[in-house]
């Protein structure tokens, strides 16, 4: 199979699809594999290392889109991409689809096979989102300390304080891996953290492996508007596995509540966000004031830390990488119940149910689409 792996051009996106070590990969198991000049600089992979993996450097995006009967990307196409898609190629990457009627539309259009990142899921958990979300997590807690710096836009409160004044309260919603990795950060740092969850078993966890200033609390709307009125920062961590919209678990009212120049990280704004004032920002422009609380909105959070992130997600994204290019689409998705998973779309169906039920498309069968 000929792999594609075009440079990412999403705003301040600098994380890369492939790494060498992953085009060795591919090379080894008798693949081609086509790298657009310069795709992976920005994470640290000059072209020089491509080439000595086994990858052919191509100098346009639209060499690499052409050429390659898989494209290996970060990020979903975004509209200067849509019309490289065609059918028979396959798209590996991170879609969202549920927050974007236009990118479903059109990968749907082009009939490509889309197999997306966040889908994919086996019975312990969803294998290419966890290493973006440990790094999101971790991230936010950074983000939301940053923000709170007073030259910022914030309130002006030390997350860990100093003696004899108090560390700033940071509420985490959400106790899966962004939560548990914004928890650890924000604790760590010397903050009261609170992370709220509603699943008890996970409560149950998190009293375990949590330290002792931080509080897993069941998550309830009288507990989420008395902790979100008390915090200095709030991280939102919710995700509906499955590829629905976020939950919008934050309103104005809650956000009235906080102090002026708190700060508000929304980890989910991927999957639309979790609060009504929640809109995707870049790196560029990375928050904005909504009630007086600054909004920290990024929607490819990871990218600040390319190197790091694109080592973490090409180390889990190669192994599924490799079944689809060792035993072609169908194969490889009738061998492996979680990477059929992952399929979204294929030859102009929509496979994914919770997507289908957001845009009223109607959504075939995985199974059926691929006749197994």
């Amino acid at each position: 199979m000929k792999i594609g792996c075009p440079k990412e051009i999403k705003n301040r996106e600098y994380r890369v699809g492939l790494t060498p070590a992953a085009v060795a990969a591919y090379v080894r198991a008798g693949h081609e594999v086509f790298v657009e000049k310069s795709a992976g600089i920005e994470a640290g992979f000059p072209d020089a290392e491509y080439e000595l993996a086994g990858a052919r450097i191509s100098h346009e995006a639209d060499e690499v889109w052409q050429a390659a009967d898989m494209i290996v990307k970060v990020k979903e196409p975004l509209p200067a991409e849509y019309a490289r898609m065609r059918e028979s190629q396959i798209v590996y990457a991170y879609f969202h689809f549920a927050a974007d009627r236009e990118l479903t539309d059109a990968c749907l259009k082009s009939r490509a096979s889309c197999v997306a990142y966040e889908l994919v899921a086996e019975s312990w958990g969803l294998p290419l989102l966890q290493p973006m979300s440990e790094v999101a997590g971790r991230m936010s807690a950074i983000m939301g300390a940053y923000y709170l710096g007073k030259h910022n836009g914030g309130s002006g409160v030390l997350p860990m304080g100093v003696p004899g004044v108090a560390p700033a309260n940071i509420t985490v919603i959400g106790g899966g891996t962004v939560g548990i990795n914004a928890a650890r950060v924000a604790a760590g740092i010397g903050a009261r953290v609170s992370i709220l969850d509603v699943s008890q078993k996970r409560l149950a966890y998190l009293a375990e492996v949590m330290p002792a200033n931080c509080a897993p609390l069941f998550s309830d709307p009288l507990t989420l508007a008395r902790e979100m009125a008390a915090s200095d920062v709030v991280i939102g961590a919710v995700l509906i596995p499955g590829g629905s919209k976020a939950p919008r678990l934050i309103t104005r009212e809650h956000l009235k509540t906080m102090r002026n120049g708190s700060v508000f990280v929304d980890v989910a704004i991927d999957q639309g966000g979790i609060a009504a004032t929640s809109r995707a920002t870049s790196h560029d422009n990375p928050v904005f004031i909504e009630e007086g609380v600054v909004h920290y909105c990024v929607a490819n959070m990871p990218s600040a830390y390319g190197r790091t992130a694109t080592l973490a997600l090409s180390n889990a994204t190669i192994k599924y990488g490799l079944e689809i290019a060792n035993r072609g689409l169908k194969d490889a998705c009738g061998n492996d119940e979680a990477l059929l998973k992952g399929l979204s779309t294929h030859k102009g169906e929509l496979l994914v149910k919770p997507v289908a039920d957001t845009f009223g498309i109607k959504r075939k069968c995985p199974k059926e689409a691929l006749g197994l």
